[in-house]
């Protein structure tokens, strides 16, 4: 194994670890037990990321990036805007079938808690929500709904409301809030939002 091979390995290592521990702890999560279960010591922490919020701020970017390449694939190519609002609300109706769904939103809640209570990774996070929504500001910009392109001032509107109403939905099944909602309903509320009092001017 390269010297840079061994660097991502070990930063593969901590970050898999970390995310089990902060997914269980929360606030609480130890850098110790962190570089402990991945089989390094501390001193690793700090020479990869700088120090253990480096880490947790790493942790982000590692979990969400590829959570937000899985929410575009689900989106229709053709133009048509409600279809790919329906492909959106599906892909987040199925993601709470997965048998690791509960780990998942213990892990996501207790990043928001670590957000709320660390300045440095607050503004981090909220980097991440924005960019998340820019994504699929950009996947839904120009897409026709009643003979009309949607302008990027309305999908960006369109985008906002439903990254909330799909995470909202989505906690509520996982939590067992919400459990008679299938596919069917996420795709009609979501497809709901397709309004001009939503949208708004162009």
């Amino acid at each position: 194994m390269t010297r840079a091979e061994a660097k991502e390995h070990n930063r593969r290592a901590l970050l898999d670890a970390a995310r089990q521990i902060v997914a269980r702890d929360g606030p609480r999560a130890r850098l110790e037990e962190i570089a402990e279960r991945a089989g390094l010591t501390t001193g690793a922490v700090y020479s990869l990321f700088g120090s253990k919020n480096g880490l947790f701020i790493a942790l982000v970017t590692d979990y969400l990036g590829p959570h937000y390449d899985d929410l575009e694939r689900s989106v229709a190519a053709g133009p048509d805007l409600v279809e790919a609002v329906e492909g959106l609300a599906r892909h987040y109706r199925r993601l709470c079938d997965d048998p690791d769904a509960l780990r998942h939103l213990s892990f996501e809640l207790s990043l928001q808690d670590l957000a709320l209570r660390d300045p440095e990774l607050a503004p981090k996070l909220a980097a991440s929500v924005r960019a998340h929504e820019e994504r699929l500001t950009a996947l839904l910009a120009g897409r026709v709904h009643a003979g009309n392109a949607l302008t990027p001032r309305q999908a960006r509107r369109l985008a906002t409301s439903l990254r909330a109403l799909l995470v909202g939905l989505s906690q509520g099944v996982i939590l067992g809030l919400a459990d008679s909602a299938p596919e069917e309903y996420f795709a009609a509320v979501a497809r709901a939002l397709v309004a001009p009092d939503v949208l708004g001017p162009p």
